[in-house]
């Protein structure tokens, strides 16, 4: 399950793009928390600690309890707006998390054992297909990431979905006839050395 983080929050009051900059010039973030049936929500959060967890990797695939004024939001960001110049952090959406609904969401795909894989011992490269796969997953129960072990993987091996146990309650939304290729063993290419310069005669024969 994704790992859950504790957010600090307060409550933005006015909307529009004045109040926005006035709470960016305070060192904040304004925010919005929608969903789970309810009205939406505008907050704000600490600058210097939303640049962090963007940056840090994973960041829309974790779920953060939201503390608003003593009044805690599980949540799970869904996007946020970075500045097109700075590429700091203007603006964060959040998705209200309750109990027992479900959400579609792209899970990334970790691959692990490639240093003992016997295919790639031999020479092969792992050929990564799909680097994630978007499932439907519970709210309460969102997978961090698919594992997948190439500990027996040989040259010529292909690893598909199918092929995956994936966690209680996940379910890929990929609609195909045919078997979903995740990553491959490919075989390692042979260079043909370029034949050899037919050799220069002899200086001084051929000629009288």
């Amino acid at each position: 399950m994704a790992e859950i983080k504790t957010l600090a929050a307060a409550v933005r009051s006015g909307s529009g793009k004045g109040a926005a900059r006035s709470v960016r010039r305070e060192g904040r973030i304004p925010a919005v928390i929608y969903g789970g049936g309810e009205a939406p929500e505008t907050i704000t959060l600490d600058y210097r600690e939303m640049n962090k967890l963007i940056y840090a990797g994973h960041f829309l695939t974790t779920i953060f309890d939201i503390d608003i004024d003593g009044r805690k939001e599980r949540v799970l960001p869904r996007d946020y707006q970075l500045d097109v110049v700075r590429d700091t952090p203007m603006h964060v959406d959040f998705l209200r998390l309750r109990a027992g609904s479900s959400l579609r969401i792209n899970v990334p795909l970790h691959f692990i054992n490639q240093d003992t894989c016997p295919g790639v011992k031999k020479g092969g490269s792992l050929n990564v297909v799909l680097h994630s796969v978007e499932m439907r997953v519970p709210a309460d129960a969102i997978p961090d990431a698919i594992t997948i072990d190439l500990a027996k993987a040989d040259i010529n091996d292909s690893i598909h979905l199918a092929d995956l146990t994936l966690p209680e309650g996940c379910k890929p939304m990929i609609r195909s006839k045919g078997a979903v290729t995740l990553a491959n063993i490919t075989p390692p290419v042979v260079v043909e050395e370029a034949p050899a310069a037919a050799a220069a005669p002899a200086k001084g024969k051929g000629k009288k």
